[in-house]
C-alpha cells in the first residue's frame, strides 16, 4: 500500500485543508460557518477574495467581519463582540428555508459515495457506537444551495455506504433529490486529510485534486469504494502566503491547525 509523504514545513496538512475549504467560499455568499477548520477557513476567506461573505453560526449569531480572537465554541464571548445580530437559532435556521444561504460546512463521522452523512451511529466489530446526531447538520444539508464536508480521510470514514443516514447527500444517486422532494443543493466537495473529492452529474463522488501528501493511488487504497478519478485530476493548490498568514495571525498558537 502507498505510504503518503510528510508535508512541506512550510506548512501543516490543516493549514492545508483550511485554505482548500476558504477557496469554497465566494464573495458575497452567505456561509454557515461551522467549528473547527471551517471557522478559519471563513476568516481567510474574508481576508483574501471573500471579504464581504457573511458568517451564520447555529447559535442565532451572524458576523460580515470574523470574531476579533480565535474561538473555541460558536457562544463563546469573542463571537458575540461586534456580531451583526444575535438572534435565536430558529431566526438563523430560516434563513435556510428561505434559500438564502449558498454554503454550509459540515463534519461528519462518515461520509458515502453519494456525499450522505452520518454523525448518529457507527456500526463495527464492536457493536454499534452512539454518536451527538444531527444538530443543524440535516436542515443545512438538506436547504442550503451547497454544502462541503470536511473530514478525516480513511476507508472507515468512507464507506461505500454510511451507517445511517443523518444528513442526506445524493441520496441513491442521480435524481434523489428531486424525488424526495429537496429543492435545492447537495454536496458540493468533501474536503479530507489526502484529497478533495467533487461530485459529478450521476450525483457520486470522484477525486478531483490529491493533496500533495498523497499520490492517487493512495487516495484510491483508502476510499471504501472504487472512487473514480477525474481525467484531469490535480493537486491540491498548497496554501499561499497571503493565505498562511491569515490563519497564523488568528489562530496564533495553532489550536485548530497545528
Amino acid at each position: 500500500m502507498p505510504t503518503a509523504a510528510l508535508p512541506p514545513a512550510t506548512y501543516t496538512l490543516s493549514e492545508l485543508m483550511v485554505a482548500a475549504a476558504a477557496r469554497e467560499i465566494r464573495d458575497g455568499e452567505v456561509v454557515f460557518v461551522g467549528m473547527r477548520l471551517p471557522l478559519i477557513a471563513f476568516v481567510v476567506a474574508k481576508r483574501t477574495h471573500a471579504p464581504n461573505a457573511v458568517g451564520l453560526f447555529e447559535n442565532g449569531v451572524i458576523r460580515s467581519t470574523p470574531a476579533p480572537e480565535l474561538i473555541y465554541t460558536m457562544a463563546d464571548p469573542p463571537n458575540i463582540l461586534g456580531a451583526t445580530q444575535c438572534l435565536d437559532m430558529l431566526g438563523v435556521m430560516s434563513l435556510l428555508q428561505s434559500g438564502r444561504v449558498h454554503l454550509g460546512f459540515l463534519g461528519a463521522a462518515e461520509v458515502d459515495r453519494f456525499g450522505n452523512l452520518n454523525s448518529t451511529e457507527v456500526r463495527g466489530p464492536k457493536g454499534m457506537v452512539r454518536l451527538p446526531g444531527s444538530g443543524g447538520a440535516c436542515d443545512i444539508a438538506s436547504l442550503a444551495q451547497r454544502y462541503v464536508a470536511v473530514l478525516e480521510h480513511s476507508r472507515q470514514r468512507l464507506p461505500e455506504r454510511v451507517s445511517f443516514i443523518t444528513s442526506p447527500g445524493n441520496g441513491e444517486g442521480s435524481g434523489w433529490r428531486k424525488r424526495v422532494h429537496l429543492p435545492r443543493g447537495g454536496p458540493s466537495a468533501v474536503i479530507t486529510t489526502k484529497a478533495v473529492l467533487r461530485f459529478g452529474e450521476d450525483g457520486e463522488a470522484y477525486l478531483a485534486s490529491a493533496h500533495p501528501v498523497s499520490s492517487v493511488e493512495d487516495v484510491i487504497a483508502h476510499t471504501g469504494w472504487k472512487l473514480r478519478v477525474a481525467e484531469n485530476v490535480s493537486t491540491t493548490p498548497e496554501p499561499t502566503a497571503e493565505e498562511l498568514k491569515a490563519i497564523r495571525e488568528y489562530d496564533r498558537e495553532g489550536f485548530w491547525t497545528s
